[in-house]
């Protein structure tokens, strides 16, 4: 489990290695921008959303050493959801079944 430290106070939010590494990735392709968004997910107790600007600390924390292999299309549907109005939904990845019959 992987922790994302946001702002000052460096609130930590656990977010599956993996899942945080595609997250990672389409938050700091905005961040180089100097772009401001917000980022939102599900949990166990309901739903959380944050307010990403470019001036607020944010670092990412990994329980794992290797970093994962990127799904592209996840990162594009991630991307995408970065550009709407309501900012970046985190959502499961979907894994296309390789199995051929």
């Amino acid at each position: 489990m992987g922790t994302l430290h946001y702002g000052a106070a460096a609130t930590a939010v656990h977010i599956e290695d993996r899942a945080l590494a595609h997250l990672k990735v389409v938050i700091i392709s905005k961040l180089r921008r100097g772009e401001s968004f917000s980022v939102s997910w599900c949990h166990a107790h309901g739903r959380t959303t944050l307010w990403v600007h470019p001036a607020i600390p944010l670092r990412f924390v990994f329980e794992t050493e290797e970093a994962p292999a990127l799904n592209r299309a996840w990162l594009e549907e991630l991307a995408q959801s970065a550009n709407a109005l309501g900012g970046i939904t985190l959502v499961k990845e979907q894994v296309e079944d390789d199995e051929t019959a």
